[in-house]
């Protein structure tokens, strides 16, 4: 049999306080997993328990399994949840062997941002362990977070179009795909500007779809693309949900860079809907999230916020698609 010391129990059960440390080792003894090595003597605290213990050997062989969990696994990985529940170390030991490995012999590699299949392959041999099977249930059980393994999610490519590489220069990202064909077409006519103002290259964000999309950015994005000096600027419907994006977007990836809306568009816009007329515009779908921040409003005036407001005070919106060619 193999003998523990009761710091070791201590250390691996992680008890937070010797009460519950008494209940562990009380619990342990009744269930025949452990018993004490009394010519250790006991610890000198009340209620008082023995310094070592044997790890008894079970008709299942238990007792390796619990000496494996004391003393085989890399420190990173927590064998709590285990040392309770043999029968589902049992059932996981093959795959947490694995990331064992990978972590005793591959640590440095995890300084290298990999996508999720990629890593799940790099441990496990599976390339949708993690993100199918029981990949981030096997992770949770051993305290070990998808942070820890460095990687990222992947996402639709970022659609984007590219007028010119030269920097500095000004990348607008536009939430429909009207308004992005539009102004590629613009753009491809020879033109250099926009509204008056000169762009590089346009992204499609596809609606929400840019929050996740954008990581593509910020991880592979050319190299021109991430340039200081570069501006990035946004333009979207003008109603909450649209709003909404930016904001998001925006405070997502204010540390990497700052996003600006395209005030142009949004002014043209405005401009266009008040010749139109307000009670021509759509109202806005019901359920939209109006809990919008201050971020988007700091950009504009005064007065263009007042009438920006209104607009959806009046439970109407502006669509970007307001915007065509001809105004580009």
């Amino acid at each position: 049999m193999k003998r523990i010391h009761l710091e070791d129990i201590e250390s691996k059960y992680k008890t937070e306080t010797y009460q519950d440390l008494y209940k562990l080792v009380l619990s342990l003894i009744e269930k025949e997993q452990i018993k004490p090595v009394k010519a250790s003597g006991l610890n000198g605290k009340k209620p008082a328990l023995y310094k070592d213990y044997w790890i008894i050997e079970q008709e299942k062989d238990d007792s390796s399994l619990m000496e494996e969990l004391f003393y085989s696994y890399v420190p990173a990985i927590s064998t709590d949840y285990y040392l309770r529940h043999l029968k589902e170390y049992q059932e996981d030991r093959k795959w947490l062997w694995l990331l064992n490995e990978y972590l005793k012999t591959n640590k440095e590699k995890l300084q290298i941002p990999m996508s999720m299949n990629e890593r799940s392959f790099a441990i496990w041999h599976r390339e949708k362990f993690l993100k199918e099977e029981q990949g981030k249930k096997l992770l949770k059980r051993c305290g070990l977070s998808m942070d820890m393994l460095n990687l990222y999610e992947t996402t639709e490519p970022l659609a984007y179009y590219v007028h010119t590489r030269t920097t500095p220069q000004n990348m607008l990202i536009l939430e429909n795909k009207d308004t992005f064909y539009s102004m590629r077409r613009v753009l491809l006519s020879g033109e250099k500007e926009i509204m008056g103002t000169q762009i590089g290259t346009l992204i499609y964000g596809a609606g929400k779809g840019i929050l996740r999309s954008f990581q593509d950015f910020a991880l592979c994005g050319e190299p021109y693309m991430r340039e200081d000096g570069n501006t990035l600027l946004y333009f979207g419907d003008l109603d909450y949900e649209g709003i909404l994006i930016y904001e998001k977007l925006a405070g997502l990836f204010e540390e990497y860079c700052e996003i600006r809306p395209f005030c142009k568009g949004y002014d043209a816009m405005l401009e266009k809907s008040s010749r139109l007329g307000h009670e021509q515009l759509p109202f806005t779908k019901e359920g939209q999230n109006q809990n919008i921040g201050t971020r988007f409003w700091s950009y504009f005036s005064g007065e263009q916020e007042i009438n920006m407001q209104k607009i959806l005070q009046e439970k109407r919106y502006i669509p970007q698609e307001i915007l065509s060619v001809e105004d580009f």
